[in-house]
């Protein structure tokens, strides 16, 4: 528990956990508390959610403890009066050494109040954007509402193509989000790690407050070749881009290319207005992706982890084969016990990186301390047995430190227990063999 409670330090979204019988507060993250006016955990310690959360004596009407299950979350929002802001929520039970905790995560939304006020100046078009978020906001998920919203505003703003571009960790922009008119060529495959220098000098008009509004791309011809050849290539003429701005950082920007010229104003006032929208489901996304990240991988070696697994027995066609590869680290104790567990630790990632590199079109997950397994949905009998010798080979030639096991079965309707089981029993042997013809003591 205290892992996760490091994570969600590190967050900017509000997070709690209590318990789910008692609703007695057990964590807050920074946030959170300094919000609610905590100046440590310790002042949150015995009071009850509601206590601190709503000021009240008694558990809230509309709690929602009873409609909770592990794996799923319930969505809701709500204006919480005591820190006057609202609030989109996220719960979920989370089990931790046998007992039940109910997880919340909140997300500020207040800024969509800027919106409203931004709609309220431009009367004219109230309609319009109301009718495309509210269409988005149908959407099962934040890819789907700002696909829903590009959609809809390249054919209000009756543009060729729309889209999101967002900053990745190095600096260059990516394109994450297009739609496209019919009959115009998709380019977002193109538009990867697109180098900083292409678009700096939109940066530095959106750090002065400025959109970019080219009504004919050839006025940037002289001055910037490179972006002007990037624009060029795409069959754009005329553009309107805004950026995409979160806690004063311009994350990306988002624009419309070949927009009617005496709609141009009208253009820049919908992508401002709308931008706010596309913000809130970016940061959305992210979250979920934190959340998921968190719950299927192995934080250590970013492999899957058993929850990964599960999914991915639950996924497989039950009517198809399946091979089965059970690895166990060889010698991990004695590393821990002479060299430390940061040395353990970098050789469960090389295991783990070794194994994923044979196995990783399928399905591999580290599912206990020193134990790795390579799950191959519907993977003939040649192709899982010319992959055992390789990776065989591999494990000589580079010698990884590893006992290894496989199975193998033309369908996967049994019990996965029974074929895991197998291999498993395998993987012993391997491993007994080893310590065999190593003449190491297992006990020591």
């Amino acid at each position: 528990m205290k892992k996760i409670w490091n994570f969600f330090n590190t967050l900017n979204e509000f997070v709690y956990i209590c318990d789910l019988e008692t609703d007695e507060l057990i964590y807050m993250n920074d946030r959170t508390l300094k919000t609610y006016g905590l100046n440590s955990r310790e002042e949150m310690q015995g009071k009850k959610c509601y206590e601190i959360l709503h000021n009240s004596s008694t558990r809230c009407k509309n709690c929602i403890n009873n409609k909770l299950t592990k794996g799923e979350f319930v969505e809701s929002k709500f204006y919480n009066p005591r820190v006057k802001k609202h609030l989109l929520t996220k719960d979920t039970i989370v089990e931790y050494k046998d007992k039940l905790y109910r997880l919340n995560i909140s997300i500020d939304v207040s800024e969509q109040e800027k919106y409203n006020q931004a709609v309220r100046k431009y009367e004219n078009l109230e309609a319009t954007v109301n009718e495309a978020i509210r269409t988005a906001m149908q959407a099962h998920n934040p890819d789907k509402a700002i696909d829903i919203v590009l959609e809809y505003l390249g054919k209000t703003l009756d543009g060729e193509r729309t889209y999101v571009f967002e900053k990745n960790e190095m600096n260059c922009d990516n394109n994450t989000y297009e739609w496209v008119a019919k009959g115009v060529k998709p380019s977002i495959d193109m538009l990867q790690n697109v180098p900083p220098e292409v678009c700096e000098d939109w940066y530095n008009s959106f750090d002065n407050g400025k959109p970019i509004v080219i009504e004919d791309i050839e006025e940037i011809k002289e001055k910037n070749f490179q972006q002007y050849e990037t624009l060029k290539i795409q069959n754009i003429n005329s553009i309107v881009v805004v950026p995409l701005i979160h806690e004063d950082k311009v994350i990306g920007f988002y624009g419309v290319d070949n927009p009617p010229i005496h709609d141009m104003n009208y253009v820049e006032n919908m992508l401002k207005i709308t931008g706010y929208f596309i913000v809130s489901q970016i940061k959305t996304r992210n979250l979920i992706h934190e959340l998921h990240d968190m719950s299927y991988r192995d934080q250590l070696t970013k492999i899957g982890n058993r929850h990964a697994m599960r999914k991915y027995v639950k996924d497989m066609n039950k009517s198809r084969s399946i091979g089965v590869v059970y690895c166990d680290i060889t010698g991990l104790k004695r590393v821990n016990d002479n060299e430390g567990h940061a040395a353990g630790d970098a050789l469960i990632k090389m295991c783990c990186s070794f194994v994923d590199e044979f196995y990783n079109d399928y399905g591999v997950f580290r599912i206990g301390g020193d134990e790795i397994l390579a799950l191959c949905s519907c993977i003939s009998r040649e192709e899982f047995k010319a992959r055992e010798k390789h990776f065989k080979d591999a494990i000589a030639e580079r010698n990884i430190p590893l006992a290894v096991g496989f199975s193998w079965q033309k369908t996967s309707d049994e019990s996965i227990g029974e074929i895991l089981h197998e291999a498993e029993m395998a993987m012993y042997a391997d491993k007994a063999a080893f310590y065999k013809a190593s003449g190491i003591e297992r006990r020591r």
